[in-house]
Order: structure tokens, then sequence, then C-alpha cells
């Protein structure tokens, strides 16, 4: 009997290990079911009907910013969501995205480390990208609120 337990022992595990890596490969390696990404979003966001000129910005963040900010700027491993209260046009304006991208910035609202500064990126392409992240804002309920250090 016994042997015969440790006969099937092996099949069982190796089906298992197989069934598992199916699993990975088609998850893209995320274990989120969504098929291989550069920047899976950890926020689910919410995608307005875009104007043309955050057409022209989402085209842009996906360039400089989507590896470490995520698809629709919700966020990855390696950056924070934008589309987050804390981003709120009262609290991080448009030139705070401008300054962040053009010189970087010392980590102080996350734990991902500082942000370098996005080599060759515009003051006028920082702004466009504003553009596109305050519509995805807009859509997913996050308002202009006044900067409170408390």
């Amino acid at each position: 009997m016994l042997k015969k337990i440790r006969g099937l022992f092996m099949p069982i595990l190796i089906g298992g290990v197989m069934i598992g890596g199916i699993f990975i490969l088609f998850s893209g390696g995320n274990g989120a079911g969504n098929g291989p990404s550069q920047s899976p979003s950890l926020a689910n966001v919410i995608v307005p009907e875009l104007s043309l000129l955050a057409q022209q910005g989402e085209e842009l963040f996906n360039v400089n910013c989507a590896a470490c900010h995520g698809d629709n700027a919700g966020g990855t491993d390696n950056g924070p969501a934008l589309v987050h209260d804390i981003y709120n046009p009262g609290h991080h304006p448009d030139q705070a995205f401008v300054r962040a991208a053009i010189t970087g910035v010392r980590a102080h609202h996350w734990g991902f480390g500082n942000m370098p500064p996005v080599e060759g990126i515009t003051q006028e392409e920082v702004l466009v990208i504003a553009r596109y992240v305050r519509e995805l804002q807009q859509a997913n309920g996050i308002a202009t609120l006044p900067h409170d250090m408390q």
C-alpha cells in the first residue's frame, strides 16, 4: 500500500507544477489573471472619454510615466497611483508634477524611494500629461481639496 502511495506522489507533484506554470504564464506572472503587461495597475481606474489634449497626455504618459505609475496612473509596485486623493490639485498642483518630472522628487508620500528626473521631458509635455491625469482624477471622484498639513 505504501509503495502504491509513493508511486502516485510524483505524477501528482508534476501535474501540480505544470498547472501552476500554466497559470503564471497566462496571468502575466503577477497572479492577476489579466495577461502580460508592462505596468499593471494596482488601482481600478475609470477611464472617461478624454479631451484631445488629454489623449495627447495619455500617449506621453504611457511613454514616460506608466512604467512606474501604472496603466492609467493606477500605480505599480514601483510608483504610486496618481489617481489618488493625495495628488488632488489642491495638494499637488500641476506645477508639482512639472517639478517632479524635471528635477526629480524626494520620497514623501510613498515608500518607493526617490523619483529621479524624467530624462528628455519638457515642461510643456508634463503639463499635457497633467491634463490627462486631471481628467482621470475627475472621472474617479477626485476633486480639488484645500491643502491641509495635518
